[in-house]
């Protein structure tokens, strides 16, 4: 198979891995597709770094990689650390023998991984994020440059997807909960549907927070009387 077969193989395997979906479930077929679709691939994770700098591991396809991922937290080295805060594209095919991570490597031989690495694949106002590849394979990811930039392209449309996806459904979800307090508000005071609304409103901008907020907080408080 030639390098162009090979990519065009890799990029329709990813399009049927990569299937639309909340935020939740595409976080993990990106996951589970690098360990299908990637060569030499046996483990992957990704890591979330927030915008206080906090760093968190979320879809691994093995719980280890939550004590190696951890690990480069707290040492502030190896490939998962570095991908998500500084360098866009990390590659280590011998860990064993790379001097970059001299307190990093012994935790990862002893999990088992031989080679690791980080891929960005996102920068956002508020976070970024970035793709770990582990192999217990020796020379891993040796040759992983055009592989992995078609991956990030077809991941990033699929997380493009998938926020618009979480935000549809949020503000579905604020509309109903708005909709049962106007309901409430209507019943209690005897208003029509736009001075109920308008009620809340002015509760909204007198207290300065959300809609949503101030719907909540009506329900829950409808609920307890109840209860």
């Amino acid at each position: 198979m030639t390098e162009e077969d090979r990519l065009i193989e890799a990029s329709r395997q990813l399009a049927a891995a990569l299937r639309p979906g909340d935020l939740d479930t595409t976080l993990a077929n990106i996951t589970a597709a690098a360990v299908a679709v990637l060569p030499d691939v046996q483990w992957s994770s990704l890591t979330i770094r927030h915008a206080d700098g906090r760093l968190e591991t979320v879809a691994p396809t093995h719980d280890v990689l939550l004590d190696v991922d951890a690990a480069q937290y707290e040492l502030r080295e190896g490939p998962c650390y570095e991908a998500a805060t500084d360098t866009v594209h990390v590659t280590s095919p011998d860990l064993a023998a790379d001097e970059r991570f001299p307190r990093y490597a012994p935790v990862a031989l002893e999990a088992g991984i031989r080679a690791q690495a980080g891929i960005r694949l996102f920068d956002a106002p508020g976070s970024n994020g970035a793709l770990n590849l582990y192999s217990a394979t020796v020379g891993a990811f040796a040759d992983l440059e055009i592989l992995s930039q078609l991956f990030a392209h077809q991941s990033a449309v699929a997380l493009d997807y998938a926020r618009q996806i979480d935000q549809l459904q949020e503000a579905v979800s604020t509309r109903q909960l708005i909709g049962q307090a106007v309901g409430m508000v209507r019943e209690r005071y005897t208003l029509d549907e736009a001075r109920a609304f308008g009620f809340l409103t002015r509760l909204s901008s007198h207290e300065n927070v959300k809609l949503r907020t101030v719907a909540e907080r009506m329900l829950q408080a409808h609920d307890a009387t109840r209860s």
